[in-house]
């Protein structure tokens, strides 16, 4: 199992004058010293509008400082939201940061799951699946075909050289995020990497990975080149010498997290036409019985205890994050990937987490890959 982190560029108040430049040049710093304890992948979030819990809304330009202060990580859009943007203008500054970064581009895309970041751009949550559908296809054929033409739904594309063209052939590895079941089959059919940026214990994913698995043994509607059966899965993170510290610290970003995820989510669906909600965003509205950390009528949630043991977050000491990531790797997960700059946690204590992880907990893993590669020969 590969390990990477996942960047929102959380902020919660109260705010100093300085404090939202400082916590981006405090994650380059986190992201640095990451690749230097054997962390693979950084993922950067696109989110617009959304105070205190993600201030990522231009990840192309961020991770583009990140590639000329590493040599290794790999960069993940986590994701594009395709909608908002258009492809010709992905596919332009995906390729650009693959060349920046000599090839190392993992390329997520999504649709965004609530009206609140959509609307300021003129988007109607009914055209998104088929916006992004469109997008998705389109994008690798600018990067394969010498001149490329399109005229679809969303898109009339003329005859043009889309420049410049990606470091890495065919084009960069592609991802969709994925939550709900169906959603991980549909990326399994179009052979796409599935990025659950869900929270949830992840012995609940089985079902998700039994149907990614299936569809994309056989991609009956591949997108791209190349399939990428992948499935990387995050949770909020924090490791510490001290279990009890460790929990403490973890518990308290986590739940933070969680209630500012709630408390969004009321704000972003109130007043909210339920009858003309597509169906597919249900699992997004808390008030139409959508995801069971959201729903409304349940905000206590499972004791927060609890979300530790089960591995919905993963905190305490190297030992408990190896039996954590283990629950992970034993879901089927190809990725774990850790949400380490969450809530309030200090600059300093990520570093010393990050460490921690990467001395003990990362190692663990290459071991066993190592002994299992020796089974093998």
């Amino acid at each position: 199992m590969k390990f990477g982190l996942l960047y929102e560029l959380e902020l919660p108040r109260p705010w100093t004058k300085t404090k939202e430049r400082e916590i981006f040049h405090e994650a380059l710093e986190q992201i640095v010293l990451a690749e230097e304890m054997g962390f693979e992948y950084v993922w950067l979030v696109e989110h617009h509008f959304l105070t205190e819990f993600a201030h990522s809304c231009a990840p192309d330009v961020f991770l583009g400082a990140v590639s000329q202060r590493t040599s290794k990580i790999r960069l993940g859009y986590g994701v594009v939201v395709l909608p908002v943007n258009h492809p010709v203008r992905v596919a332009e500054q995906v390729a650009t940061l693959d060349i920046m970064s000599k090839g190392r581009v993992e390329f997520g895309t999504g649709r965004s799951g609530t009206p609140y970041q959509l609307i300021p751009f003129g988007v109607d949550l009914k055209d998104t699946r088929a916006m992004w559908e469109e997008a998705v296809r389109i994008i690798p054929r600018m990067w394969t075909e010498e001149v490329f033409s399109h005229k679809g739904e969303y898109y009339d594309i003329p005859r043009r050289e889309v420049l410049p063209r990606p470091v890495q052939e065919p084009h960069p590895p592609m991802w969709v995020a994925a939550s709900q079941v169906e959603t991980f089959a549909m990326a399994g059919e179009r052979g796409l990497g599935a990025l659950c940026f869900t929270l949830g214990a992840p012995g609940n994913l089985k079902q998700c990975v039994d149907n990614y698995r299936a569809a994309i043994a056989n991609p009956t509607k591949l997108v791209g080149s190349k399939p990428n059966n992948n499935i990387a899965g995050f949770t909020v993170a924090y490791c510490d010498e001290n279990n009890r510290r460790g929990r403490e610290m973890c518990l308290d970003a986590g739940m933070w997290y969680l209630g500012t995820a709630r408390s969004r989510y009321d704000k972003e669906w109130a007043g909210v036409d339920l009858d003309s909600l597509p169906a597919d965003y249900r699992f997004h509205n808390p008030y139409a019985g959508g995801s069971p950390h959201l729903k409304l009528a349940e905000k206590q949630g499972p004791p927060p205890e609890e979300m530790l043991d089960n591995g919905s977050f993963c905190g305490g000491d190297p030992d408990a994050c190896i039996r954590t990531a283990e629950m992970y790797e034993a879901a089927g997960l190809d990725q774990f990937i850790g949400l380490f700059q969450a809530g309030r946690i200090p600059h300093q204590d990520i570093m010393s987490s990050l460490r921690l992880f990467g001395k003990h907990v990362i190692p663990h893993f290459q071991a066993k890959e190592r002994r299992a590669a020796r089974a093998l020969r």
